[in-house]
């Protein structure tokens, strides 16, 4: 086994464990997508002349076979593999002999790793959207069998005006249909290629057809300068980051009114009791802890967003090891996301609102009463506006 830098001078263990860090384990979600770049690699340097087609078949069948045995569990990175790539080079090696070392002729790990994260985080999106909009479908679901039910709408944590279920689902229905396209605008800074760039000075000597990856890859655009394309890391994911916060600030305010809601003084809502737990002490509890835990991710989705943002910011230009470092935080926030919205929806399909416990103050009615005044004897907003508040004894 060799490192894809190995020059066969000697590496402290503990070096390797530092410079490694987390990556063994984190690139266990890029390999599809490590490969899907490598396949496309393959195939423009067999377009170019710079690769047989005997080659090229063989590399990209050895290709396809190792990502089928990883997504079967056959095998997994190492430590000692460093990473995807190095982990998929030697097994394609294994495979099919020094064949599998023509692979890496025009590229570095430097785009490499970018252009798997980049198709990764393309993939997340869609995904992350998608589970969102499962999220909206079951606040209509509400809607459509409580949405009728009449509610006070709060400000200042006062009731204020009359809504109903309908109107303060569909509040937080917009906001998540908000939210999917806050992440479609972040696929911007994602969907440019950046493989052929190499270390970040391109490929001189080399005759690649960086646009015929781009078309393999569905990317939108080939991104230029090759010198751009380190400057650009970081940004991206940060503005992904930033829309997975908006999104989790969105599912704490829902959690929160939830959690509001459920207690014993409001009771306004009854939770299915697969989505509560006990209490270890007190046999008569219910609790709603996952509401909790949604309304604190939101928390930890800034924190990502801000240790993306700091690893980059002091950052020369060209390609620095810092940027490793971002791997872990935007994982979490992906993971945070799709674990939350797929919760909230299990939350809303089961969730009940009780009528019965819902008491509108006559208070809510006032500005409609105001604006009736306004109607009937066509005095100013603000005459009407006094002579109710008189009735309710404000000043």
């Amino acid at each position: 086994m060799s490192r894809l830098w190995d020059k066969g001078l000697p590496l402290d263990e503990r070096v390797l464990r530092y410079t490694a860090g987390e990556d063994h384990l984190l690139d266990e979600r890029l390999v599809e997508h490590d490969i899907r770049g490598s396949v496309a690699h393959a195939d423009m340097l067999c377009a170019q002349g710079l690769l047989s087609r005997a080659d090229c078949d063989a590399i990209c069948d050895g290709l396809q076979q190792i990502g089928a045995d990883h997504a079967a569990g056959k095998w997994h990175i190492r430590l000692e593999d460093e990473d995807a790539h190095t982990a998929i080079e030697n097994r394609l090696i294994a495979l099919i002999g020094p064949t599998g070392g023509r692979l890496h002729l025009g590229r570095s790990r430097n785009d490499q790793v970018l252009t798997a994260l980049r198709l990764y985080l393309l993939a997340a999106i869609d995904e992350v959207s998608g589970r969102t909009r499962m999220l909206c479908e079951s606040l209509g679901r509400l809607a459509a069998r409580q949405g009728g039910i009449a509610l006070p709408g709060y400000t200042h944590m006062q009731q204020a005006m009359p809504s109903s279920v309908a109107l303060w689902g569909g509040g937080f229905a917009a906001s998540f249909e908000d939210a999917i396209d806050g992440l479609g605008g972040a696929r911007r800074r994602l969907s440019m290629n950046p493989l052929g760039s190499a270390a970040g000075f391109g490929t001189p000597g080399l005759d690649l057809d960086r646009e015929h990856t781009t078309r393999a890859l569905g990317f939108a655009q080939t991104q230029n300068p090759v010198t751009a394309v380190q400057l650009s890391r970081g940004k991206g994911e940060a503005g992904l980051l930033f829309e997975l916060a908006l999104l989790q600030q969105d599912l704490g305010r829902l959690a929160s009114d939830l959690l509001m809601f459920y207690t014993q003084e409001f009771a306004y809502v009854a939770l299915a009791t697969e989505v509560t737990t006990g209490s270890s002490i007190m046999p008569q509890k219910r609790n709603p802890d996952v509401l909790e835990l949604v309304r604190a991710a939101g928390a930890t989705a800034h924190a990502c967003l801000d240790e993306c943002l700091m690893v980059a910011a002091k950052l020369p230009s060209g390609f620095q090891r810092d940027l490793q470092r971002v791997k872990a935080p935007l994982f979490r926030s992906i993971d945070l996301a799709i674990d939350g919205v797929d919760i909230m929806a299990l939350v809303i399909d089961g969730l009940a609102f009780r009528p019965e416990n819902i008491r509108l103050d006559e208070g809510l009615y006032a500005a409609e009463q105001a604006y009736a005044l306004v109607r009937e004897e066509g005095i100013p907003f603000r005459e009407a506006y006094r002579r109710i508040a008189q009735r309710y004894g404000e000043d």
